[in-house]
């Protein structure tokens, strides 16, 4: 049995692997502050900024990645990458990224809508959540539980999302940190 100050170093130990996980996986400044920042919103239960910087932190992350493979240098202009996408996660596939890490754990058709065409063309969940949370668009996220008509939203309806996007983030960071680790352990990257 732990003693009272074993009990307690060790929950300081879990609060600080916690609080600094996004900084130990070689995505660079310019990308985990997003996640350390989301993650600060997420335990200070604001909701609407947690999800909108985990979601940020996913697409900054892709675009720099994207940037330094076609470039490898410091990212200073990602005005010729694309924003998040389809067509962003297709290129991000075939340059060996591991965009699967970004599926939600429900989203069996994850590969199937990525490689969708129009006139069927569907986005991929982390997607579509953007596109909807960037345009204002919480309408699917709002409170219809008192039926009749009586429909709310407040952030606290967007507490689910903002822990899936957490957990999504964590193993985004991991699969991402490990791909960027081999492609820049070799001579002359970044």
């Amino acid at each position: 049995m732990m003693s009272e100050e074993e009990s307690y170093l060790q929950e300081i130990h879990i609060e600080y692997e916690r609080k600094f996980f996004f900084l130990h996986h070689n995505l660079g400044a310019e990308v985990h502050w997003l996640f350390t920042q989301a993650l600060s919103a997420l335990d200070s239960e604001l909701y609407l900024p947690a999800c909108t910087s985990f979601i940020n932190g996913i697409e900054a992350s892709l675009r720099i990645t994207m940037s330094q493979i076609k470039k490898p240098c410091i990212v200073t202009e990602l005005d010729n990458i694309p924003t998040l996408s389809n067509s962003l996660l297709l290129a991000a596939q075939n340059n060996g990224l591991p965009i699967e890490a970004l599926a939600f754990p429900e989203e069996s058709l994850f590969l199937d809508n990525l490689n969708s065409k129009k006139p069927n063309k569907t986005d991929v969940e982390i997607v579509r959540i953007r596109h909807n949370l960037c345009h204002g668009n919480f309408l699917e996220y709002t409170n219809t539980d008192l039926g009749g008509g009586n429909y709310f939203f407040t952030p606290e309806c967007c507490r689910p999302l903002a822990h899936q996007l957490h957990d999504l983030c964590r193993e985004w960071t991991i699969q991402l940190g490990k791909f960027r680790k081999e492609l820049f352990k070799k001579p002359n990257q970044i």
